[in-house]
């Protein structure tokens, strides 16, 4: 287990090191936690995009995936299987990485994290079905819209809620 611990210091370590590298020129308009956040996420979108790849043409091969009681589309398939992949690595990067002084418990911080992805996930569809379908937005300018409320909601309840850091 030792040598997993190691394993993941020096990752950590690392992707901090790579990402505080870059950070100077954004010292001005935002904290360092907010670049680390912005990083973080913006590696792990990174990585959904390029699973969701691979389990779309290369492992579902664009195909249905049937389990005989449930039949997913290749679309739909390779979402909920590149899903608890980011999800983890999403939740260990914002741990370790960009609110790595929090004070609570990981099993507490990770079911709280996992609370504000079903938020994200519940803001993304309504957030949709109203700019879409009630107020007649594009599609894409709706998405982009909600994309940015919900990286707003993600950072500000991982930030005072997934990873408070408790007043002592």
């Amino acid at each position: 287990m030792s040598a997993l611990r190691n394993i993941e210091s020096w990752i950590e370590r690392t992707l901090t090191a790579v990402i505080d590298f870059f950070y100077p020129p954004f010292r001005k308009v935002m904290s360092l936690e907010l670049f680390r956040y912005a990083a973080c996420g913006g590696l792990n979108l990174a990585l959904e995009w390029a699973l969701y790849y691979v389990f779309h043409h290369f492992v579902f091969h664009g195909e249905v995936f049937d389990l005989g009681f449930v039949a997913f589309t290749p679309h739909i398939a390779a979402f909920v299987f590149k899903f608890p992949i980011t999800f983890l690595t999403g939740f260990w990067m914002a741990r370790h990485i960009s609110f790595s002084g929090s004070t609570l418990r990981g099993r507490t911080q990770i079911v709280r994290y996992l609370m504000v992805t079903i938020g994200n996930i519940q803001l993304n569809y309504l957030g949709l079905k109203l700019f879409v379908e009630v107020l007649h937005l594009w599609p894409t300018v709706s998405y982009i819209i909600i994309s940015i409320i919900c990286v707003t909601f993600s950072y500000l309840t991982n930030k005072f809620y997934s990873f408070r850091k408790e007043k002592r």
